[in-house]
């Protein structure tokens, strides 16, 4: 067995249970609105069978290391719903990239999209 096998301890990249983390803010925040429109849509979706939790958490899990040093929690989140969609078949992704470009070419922001 080599060095780097005798160094595994049986989690992965991601779980960092245990280790030290630095202080945590005890400060209440609130959430933006599009944080609470994903966490919303975790719920719905969930509830109208479209995936599990236990679905959720493997996408999650699954992620590069990279998502984890670069996406916020939420971001991270609405990534793994949209996999179980497509995974579920609510949608392709040939059907959500034509979606983005419509809601894309409305503008930044709804009075922009008002006056078009």
């Amino acid at each position: 067995m080599d060095k780097a096998q005798d160094a595994y301890d049986g989690r992965r990249w991601h779980d960092m249970g245990g280790e030290a983390a630095g202080p945590v803010p005890q400060d209440d925040h609130d959430f933006a609105l599009w944080e609470k429109r994903v966490d919303a849509l975790m719920v719905i979706c969930s509830s109208h069978g479209l995936f599990t939790v236990d679905g959720l958490r493997r996408v999650l899990e699954d992620m590069a290391p990279e998502a984890f040093e670069t996406m916020s929690y939420y971001e991270r989140w609405i990534a793994a719903i949209n996999q179980n969609l497509i995974e579920a078949g609510t949608y392709t992704t040939a059907e959500l990239a034509k979606r983005m470009s419509e809601v894309a070419a409305r503008g930044t922001t709804y009075g922009e999209a008002s006056d078009a």
